[in-house]
């Protein structure tokens, strides 16, 4: 395949990105996006050079021009659309989670893998260069055999109320990126989830059902373990660092500044504040995992992050909020679904 056709749906802020990243890429052209308040988004598709704007995200899949779609919309519609659009023809890029229930997730691949096409999963911190680094690294051995995980994942501020509401949970929602980067970093399936969750950050949590504070301990299939602290609220920025710790030595990857320019004076040692935003933090990760996709359909090469990804992701979730529903560990009872 030489040029690619891709039509957008849902044109919220995570849309508009990827929109905003893929005009850029040669080869490639958006043909339409699709909306259910589409009115909003028509002067920037105007600007950006989208010709077509629906409220009908099957004018899309029903266009044989379109060769690939985003899925951008909200969670609770992405099994459905996956399934159209397999059963369309069209290779799939799908935000995550693929779905909040598991049984959703499975037929949805079932129906990928009958229809051949490809589906690439939106995590993203995949492809943020410094993760990959720790990534490759363990994978090459240079720390020796993987013995303890650590992972910070903090947000700078607690979501809107009705974003919460809808959200899947912080177990679905935020920490599930956090149990993929887990499988990636230590390449080594979960087989034990235990979580202490709490409500410390806003009471609207707890109204909604859900929480803000969280540890999760996970016990991986080769030995070694990981412990991942969640926060809806750090007050000085978005705090994500990773680190792993091996029989040889460790290897880290430390937050990011807007500079790196520290100022010393007979006061103190200071610094810029993280990064506040995750679009600013993950900016290159999202055009890094964009251009990921489209190569892999133009020159048919290998998924980095697949559906079977996003599944074993979502049963980690799932055993999390079980666990702490029930203030037990909880077993994964694993399932794979190759070459999806």
């Amino acid at each position: 395949m030489e040029k690619l056709t891709i039509g957008i749906i849902g044109a919220g802020r995570i849309g508009r990105m990827h929109a905003e990243n893929i005009v850029y890429i040669p080869n490639v052209k958006i043909k339409t996006i699709s909306d259910l308040f589409i009115e909003n988004a028509k002067l920037w598709a105007e600007q950006i050079g989208i010709q077509n704007v629906t409220t009908n995200y099957q004018d899309i899949l029903n266009d044989p021009e379109i060769d690939a779609i985003f899925i951008c919309s909200p969670t609770s519609t992405h099994g459905s659309i996956i399934k159209e659009a397999a059963r369309a023809g069209k290779h799939i890029f799908c935000e995550k989670p693929v779905s909040f229930s598991t049984e959703e997730t499975k037929e949805a691949l079932e129906v990928v893998k009958e229809a051949g096409v490809k589906l690439q999963v939106g995590f993203n911190r995949r492809f943020d260069p410094n993760f990959k680094k720790v990534h490759d690294t363990v994978k090459e051995g240079k720390v020796g055999e993987p013995h303890i995980l650590k992972i910070t994942s903090r947000d700078p501020e607690p979501p809107p109320a009705e974003y919460i509401k809808n959200s899947g949970g912080l177990f679905f929602d935020m920490a599930i990126h956090d149990y993929d980067m887990a499988r990636y970093v230590i390449g080594s399936e979960v087989e034990e989830v235990y979580v202490q969750g709490v409500n410390l950050v806003d009471p609207i949590f707890e109204e909604l059902g859900d929480i803000d504070t969280a540890m999760t301990i996970l016990k991986f299939e080769n030995g070694a373990i990981g412990v991942i602290d969640n926060s809806r609220k750090a007050v000085y920025g978005y705090d994500q660092r990773l680190e792993v710790f091996g029989s040889k030595g460790s290897v880290t990857a430390q937050n990011e500044h807007p500079t790196n320019v520290e100022i010393s004076t007979e006061d103190g040692v200071y610094k810029d504040k993280l990064k506040h935003f995750f679009l600013d933090r993950y900016k290159d990760a999202y055009m890094i995992e964009t251009h990921a996709f489209i190569d892999s359909i133009l020159n048919d090469k290998p998924l980095v992050c697949i559906g079977n990804d996003g599944l074993q992701a979502e049963l980690i979730a799932k055993a999390a909020r079980e666990s702490f529903e029930t203030g037990k560990p909880i077993k994964l009872i694993r399932e794979e679904y190759s070459l999806l």
